[in-house]
């Protein structure tokens, strides 16, 4: 627009020079008596030049950046991967599953014989760092194809066709260059569901994949591999047979896989030899495969940091921390109140986490990581699938327990509550909410509530919500009270120590006759 604006006022300013030449021809005026015919000339010729320009960009706006950016690289990476199966770990279901793809593109003929037809998309879905491009690249290395990789944002444009010409100018590259791997990461970014009165940019982008799709013919080995962390949002065109025909879910990895996967970054980095991967692994649940890579280079760097030969297992428990709980503040700037503060808050997380035996506290902390004043490292000793009402009210109470130590010895001492509980306060109620809107376990009945109900009715569902918390806070408070030695203990420690482990977390429990598993 500002080229545009320029463009304009140097023609204006030629239109109107170029009219005092002319009327000078007839009419001398002051000051114009020394321009030449030469100079006239070149005057008009310019304006003509801007005239004709500026028509030409007044008609076709949208010509000028579109032509700058049509050819713009949509499939970067057309090399063969040096990647293969070999080189994913913890996902050997999904590579069994892929077996068959793969061989049909290396052995397409007896697949044609008996009328089998190649599934012409396959879509990854879960959770992000959970392997989707890897395994992407691992196809296409174990068929020897070329790998053709575009994000679903570079096909976003505001201008007309823009993204369509590049979904066309990908397929028609993995068809010269067949057999090929398409591998559109982020796929959601285009092919989010299309409203019926909606005809924008972004919606002929997914009407041009949708016509690519239906374009294959049997010659064609192409095979187009999506990726999303929201499956939710993407159109049913997209996702029926015939386009996407495998929806594979790649899912947070379990303790077999995680171990794997540490293995595989662990390979080639000098580990001490009392290092058990088993171990790590089991410490690190719920955690995906990019974060696994993420501590094992952590702990590298550690290492160095640290001038040592060999990785050991402080090493890796500090990178675990400082993955899980965010960078370490080395002289942050706390008062001895607010020390004292979170000290009796981590230490109420610690001690009903500790009763109701909901996970294995590895570590609690005072030290200051990130946004948080101190935390309790915590996980499950086991992958758990499923969870019982019973469950899910302990981890209620487990979050909320910070709040009640505060509430039981903090209000006495300083007769008021603080802004700590912010976070646990979140995850209370979104565990809360799902109780209520996924899992049918509240009054309003064994069904799960969708969108349009929870929105009209709200006012009831947010007080089912209310119910859960407060049931499950009055349960933290009565832990918190019936316990109130053990959690000056703690806190007391965590003061003068300002870190505590599992070791002398059990020992405390040991010395004061209390065990796990207290009945609430």
């Amino acid at each position: 627009m500002k080229k545009k604006t320029l463009i304009l006022f140097a023609m204006v300013f030629g239109l109107i020079t170029s009219l005092l030449l002319i009327i000078q021809i007839f009419r001398p005026i002051e000051g114009l008596e020394n321009i030449t015919k030469t100079d006239r000339i070149a005057v008009w010729s310019i304006t003509v030049i801007l005239l004709i320009y500026y028509l030409n960009l007044n008609s076709k706006p949208q010509l000028v950046p579109s032509i700058l950016t049509i050819d713009k690289d949509s499939g970067r990476d057309k090399d063969k991967p040096s990647v293969s199966f070999k080189d994913v770990a913890g996902l050997d279901e999904i590579k069994e599953e892929l077996q068959e793809t793969i061989d049909f593109m290396i052995n397409s003929e007896k697949y044609k014989v008996m009328g089998a037809k190649i599934p012409k998309g396959i879509l990854f879905h879960g959770p992000p760092g959970t392997g989707k491009t890897l395994l992407a690249k691992a196809v296409a290395g174990e068929t020897n194809s070329s790998f053709l990789y575009a994000s679903g944002s570079e096909f976003v444009e505001k201008y007309v066709g823009v993204g369509a010409k590049r979904v066309r100018t990908l397929f028609e590259k993995a068809k010269k260059e067949s057999p090929s791997i398409i591998f559109i990461d982020e796929i959601d970014a285009i092919g989010t569901k299309r409203n019926q009165d909606s005809n924008n940019e972004k919606d002929q982008t997914l009407n041009q994949l949708l016509v690519e799709l239906d374009g294959f013919n049997t010659d064609e080995t192409v095979i187009v591999i999506g990726a999303t962390n929201r499956l939710d949002l993407l159109d049913e065109a997209l996702l029926r047979p015939g386009r996407f025909d495998r929806h594979i879910y790649i899912g947070i990895p379990n303790m077999p896989a995680r171990e794997q996967i540490l293995s595989v970054h662990t390979k080639n980095k000098p580990l001490d030899k009392k290092i058990d991967i088993k171990a790590i692994a089991k410490k690190t649940t719920g955690l995906s495969g990019a974060q696994l890579a993420n501590i094992a280079n952590e702990a590298a760097i550690i290492a160095v940091r640290n001038n040592k030969k060999q990785i050991s297992d402080i090493e890796f428990d500090a990178a675990i921390e400082r993955v899980v709980a965010g960078l370490e503040l080395k002289n942050p700037n706390v008062m001895l109140k607010e020390k004292k503060i979170v000290a009796f808050h981590e230490a109420g997380h610690a001690l009903v986490s500790k009763l109701l035996d909901t996970d294995t506290v590895q570590k609690i902390s005072i030290i200051p990581r990130g946004q948080a004043l101190g935390y309790v490292l915590k996980f499950p000793d086991e992958d758990r699938y499923l969870l019982s009402e019973s469950e899910l009210e302990n981890k209620i109470i487990t979050l909320l327990a910070g709040r009640a130590a505060e509430q039981v010895i903090l209000y006495v001492i300083f007769n008021e509550i603080t802004t700590g509980a912010k976070d646990d306060l979140s995850k209370a109620t979104n565990i809360a909410r799902e109780m209520v809107c996924s899992y049918g376990m509240s009054p309003l009945g064994t069904l799960a509530l969708d969108d349009m109900y929870i929105r009209y009715n709200y006012d009831n569902i947010r007080l089912e919500i209310k119910d859960i918390t407060d049931k499950t806070y009055k349960k933290a408070i009565e832990l918190i009270e019936d316990n109130i030695h053990i959690l000056h203990i703690i806190a007391n420690c965590l003061l003068e120590k300002e870190t505590i482990d599992s070791v002398e977390l059990d020992l405390i429990f040991k010395e004061n006759n209390r065990s796990p598993n207290y009945a609430i």
